[in-house]
């Protein structure tokens, strides 16, 4: 006992007791970033908080604060980067979307929209999820590319086979584009919105994803009730009735 009285550097108490206080102050904040959904933060007046900490630390010689912190300042971009990402890629994407607009497309005629429209409510009948998504000015190659390409006439037989469940392509989304569909078994990045509806599910959020970079619109089939949204432009709108559903159409693919 003696020994270890002997070795244990002699600090004031207001030293050890602000030391103890800016650790868990710290550990509190990191916490908070740490379990937050929130994308507001303000990184620059955080660092400037974390970067004064650090040299009150440093000029009282408090060494477990100050070391806490030099070492938070040092992970901190990389920090930063990884809660980042997700506005970083959205960023990108909505950079894309614009570099990518062009008026050379092709849009479906009547029997298109009214193969696609036979073919929802089918599905929806049969409780068979479903993911439909209409091309316009924005090219969805890049998405395509990673799917099954078809290049096969639309018709609502085919539209129905794909989706039957425990089938290679039912869990994907089809890409539509003219009076073709392009590819099937297509993967979007879902949406970060929180869908209010609980009977919503990933591919509600899909179709909200790829809303949100394109100006393409994404017709869903609910696996669980049978209800038929659309999403474009990043909302999501429930569509029950063909008649509504046709109506839709026509203004957008005309």
């Amino acid at each position: 006992m003696d020994f270890l009285l002997f070795t244990m550097p002699e600090l004031p108490i207001w030293k050890i007791v602000l030391d103890f206080y800016i650790v868990w102050v710290i550990s509190l904040f990191l916490i908070r970033i740490l379990f937050s959904n929130s994308r507001l933060f303000n990184f620059g007046l955080i660092f400037v908080v974390l970067y004064t900490a650090h040299y009150i630390s440093k000029e009282l010689n408090i060494d477990v604060a100050f070391k806490l912190l030099d070492y938070i300042i040092k992970v901190y971009p990389l920090v930063v980067l990884i809660i980042m990402a997700p506005d970083l890629r959205r960023t990108l994407e909505f950079s894309w979307k614009k570099e990518k607009k062009t008026e050379d497309f092709i849009m479906g005629n009547e029997n298109t929209r009214q193969q696609i429209i036979d073919a929802t409510f089918y599905l929806s009948s049969k409780k068979i999820g479903a993911l439909m998504t209409i091309e316009k000015h924005n090219t969805l190659d890049h998405f395509a590319d990673r799917a099954i390409m078809m290049h096969s006439d639309i018709s609502k037989e085919l539209l129905i086979n794909i989706f039957i469940p425990n089938t290679p392509l039912h869990d994907g989304a089809v890409i539509i584009r003219g009076n073709q569909i392009l590819c099937a078994g297509a993967y979007f990045i879902l949406s970060e919105k929180e869908v209010e509806d609980k009977t919503m599910g990933s591919r509600h959020r899909a179709a909200l994803g790829i809303s949100e970079v394109t100006d393409g619109l994404t017709i869903i089939v609910s696996e669980e009730t049978g209800d038929v949204s659309i999403a474009v432009e990043g909302i999501l709108l429930k569509m029950n009735d063909p008649d509504k559903l046709m109506e839709y159409l026509f203004m957008f693919m005309r």
